[in-house]
């Protein structure tokens, strides 16, 4: 039987390691912002699959993974599936009313 390769474990920063210029910078571009918003209309975790966004599946990853370094999203993987939240109560504990007021704005 073949070895499947393992995947590479999904790494987030620490609360500390989480600067309001990286979430800003994370939320700057307008297809991160719109995973944030589905994110926060879901209120869940989702799978990647579920997203709707005008973009190739591997440019989704590279934003997720950009959304994931600023510390706005957490990921988990569960077998072939990643699944993202939103890192709302981190963020409203270190920046309250940011993430309220960038969702708040107009599109």
């Amino acid at each position: 039987m073949a070895k499947t390769a393992a995947l590479p474990p999904i790494v987030h920063p620490e609360l500390d390691e989480i600067t309001v210029e990286g979430v800003l910078r994370a939320l700057a571009d307008p297809v991160r912002l719109g995973i944030v918003r589905q994110l926060a209309a879901a209120d869940r975790e989702l799978a990647c699959g579920a997203l709707t966004v005008p973009v190739t599946k591997s440019t989704i990853t590279h934003h997720l993974s950009i959304l994931r370094q600023a510390g706005v999203v957490a990921g988990r993987q569960e077998g072939t599936t990643r699944y993202n939240s939103l890192r709302r109560n981190d963020l409203d504990a270190l920046f309250p009313g940011l993430l309220d007021g960038v969702l708040a704005a107009q599109r």
